[in-house]
């Protein structure tokens, strides 16, 4: 009975709660050194056109000047039916909340997406799980018209039962509760060649 209990509520605090982007809470006492090193994106939350699909692996980088940077390998999808790997590149602009990047990201190879989105770290326990946040769009009304999301864990195997409580948790607090696919990871990056080598 519980386990049907548990999302319902969830569902109903999402229902209930302010979901202006600008009332979200993040990480609080962020560490981004802690927060470096490997993730693998097992859950996501698409906006209009994100181009990366699957086999997502993202390395955060803390450079000698304090800045982070990041890349990202996944699976994408060109003319219509063309599986290749992706590269992509990321540098991240602090702002007054050590949890809140303004990110600027583009593909190795020109025709692969390019743009300027926030990275808010929503929670970590940088061992195991992390979510990320990006509003693209706002509303009139401060909420968010299109918005993207990821789940990471340090596994490519998924989260530990005790982080998925977590994690939905989280998904509900930053309304996007049901609004996840789940991000596989069959190996394709790591047998395939990257778009930057055509």
């Amino acid at each position: 009975m519980l386990r049907y209990v548990v999302p319902f509520c969830l569902l109903a605090l999402s229902w209930a709660q302010d979901c202006q982007v600008a009332n979200l809470q993040v990480m609080q006492n962020f560490d981004k050194t802690r927060y470096a090193g490997t993730w693998y994106a097992v859950g996501k939350k698409d906006p209009e056109g994100l181009f990366l699909l699957d086999n997502i692996v993202a390395q955060f980088t803390i450079g000698d000047d304090g800045k982070m940077t990041a890349t990202a390998k996944g699976r994408v999808i060109i003319l219509n039916n063309w599986e290749m790997c992706a590269d992509m590149m990321a540098t991240f602009e602090e702002t007054p909340d050590p949890a809140k990047f303004r990110m600027k990201y583009w593909g190795v190879a020109s025709y692969l997406q390019t743009g300027n989105d926030d990275h808010w770290v929503i929670d970590t326990d940088y061992d195991n799980y992390a979510i990320h946040y990006s509003c693209r769009l706002l509303d009139a009304d401060g909420t968010c018209l299109d918005s993207y999301s990821f789940i990471f864990s340090r596994h490519p195997t998924g989260l530990r039962p005790q982080d998925q409580v977590i994690v939905t948790q989280k998904k509900a607090e930053i309304c996007l509760l049901g609004k996840y696919r789940r991000v596989s990871h069959t190996g394709f990056c790591q047998n395939s060649e990257s778009l930057d080598t055509q």
